[in-house]
This record gives structure tokens, C-alpha cells and sequence, in this order.
């Protein structure tokens, strides 16, 4: 009995041990990351779906910060391109949407649940997890998560997924943004009472 107890407080005290050992290390040996990778990552908007040409948004954000241009986000849209400009203090860019058929037009995939034989493939191709379902089952597409990002399509081997317009409702439609917000008028505008 008391070589169990001897072997217990042994590897208790080893545990102990390393386990200092491994939180010293980690505190010495911590590696900084960059704040404005950080704080460009943050607008990002994280559905890593590659459509900048990087694998992820963190190593988008790693690119920009080293000087890549800032609008190749379809998913972010406008407004991402807006706020990483002013984030950085660069010239607004108009969304680089080469590649992306219609980005500023807000999509959502559907599947036809009729046709879907459940191989799963876009699911395991979204990168937000807005696709549900299982295997050999219907699958369907949570509307709310979904950022369009067009992935889902092409692994589908039946062809069942559709990428739709989302038509605005009163919930989500609002006034287009004016072209020229933000610029100088060339010239004063006068203003005559009649």
C-alpha cells in the first residue's frame, strides 16, 4: 500500500514540476502577435471563405497589414473595404469583386431538399456551418448564417444548390448609400429663396 502511495505523490510532484515548467516557458517564450493584424482580423468577417485569395481571413489580415490591397473581401462587402480604409489610414477602394459574380448583391445558398442525397460535401465545405443535415439525409441551409460565400456549390455532385438573392424585407431594407459620400463638391451649391 505504501508503494502506491509513494508512486502517486511521485507522479503528483512530476506533474507539478513540468507543469511550472510549461507555464514559465509559455510566459519567456510568448510570441507577440501584430495589434493592427489584430484589429484588421477583427473586421474581417471571419467565414474564412477564401475568396481573397488567402486561405483564411488571419492570413488576409497578415497581407494587408504588409501591404496588400484591402478590398478583395466579397463577403465583407463595401463596408468592410470602408472601415479597413479608415482603419489604415488609406484611399477608399471600391470592392475588388473580380471573381465574385454580383458582390455587392447579398446571396444566400438554398438547397433543393428534393434533390439532395446527403453526402454531406457541403457541409463540410461551409465555412460558417450554416448547412444542416446529415448523412444520407436531407440537407438544408440556416438562412441567418449563411454569408453567400458560394463555396457549398461547386462540391455539391448533384447540382441541388442554388445561391439567391436575398430580397430585402422591412426588417433589413435600407436607404442606398448616395455615390459621393464623402467627397468635396467642385463647386458651392446656392441656395436661392424663392
Amino acid at each position: 500500500m505504501s508503494g502506491v502511495l509513494i508512486a502517486v505523490a511521485a507522479l503528483l510532484a512530476l506533474a507539478a514540476v513540468f507543469g511550472a515548467v510549461l507555464g514559465f516557458a509559455s510566459e519567456k517564450f510568448k510570441v507577440e502577435g501584430d495589434p493592427i493584424v489584430d484589429q484588421i482580423d477583427s473586421l474581417l468577417p471571419q467565414t474564412q471563405c477564401g475568396q481573397c485569395g488567402h486561405p483564411g481571413c488571419r492570413p488576409y489580415a497578415e497581407a494587408i497589414a504588409e501591404g496588400e490591397e484591402h478590398n478583395r473581401c466579397p463577403p465583407g462587402g463595401q463596408d468592410t473595404v470602408v472601415a479597413l480604409s479608415e482603419l489604415l489610414g488609406r484611399e477608399e477602394l471600391t470592392l475588388d469583386d473580380e471573381g465574385a459574380e454580383d458582390a455587392n448583391v447579398a446571396k444566400v445558398a438554398y438547397i433543393r431538399e428534393d434533390e439532395c442525397i446527403g453526402c454531406t460535401k457541403c457541409i463540410q465545405a461551409c465555412p460558417v456551418d450554416a448547412i444542416v443535415g446529415a448523412a444520407k439525409l436531407m440537407h438544408t441551409v440556416i438562412v441567418d448564417e449563411c454569408t453567400g460565400c458560394d463555396l457549398c456549390v461547386e462540391p455539391c455532385p448533384v447540382d441541388c444548390i442554388d445561391m439567391l438573392e436575398v430580397k430585402p424585407t422591412l426588417q433589413t431594407w435600407g436607404w442606398q448609400r448616395p455615390a459621393g459620400i464623402g467627397e468635396r463638391p467642385d463647386s458651392r451649391i446656392e441656395v436661392v429663396n424663392l
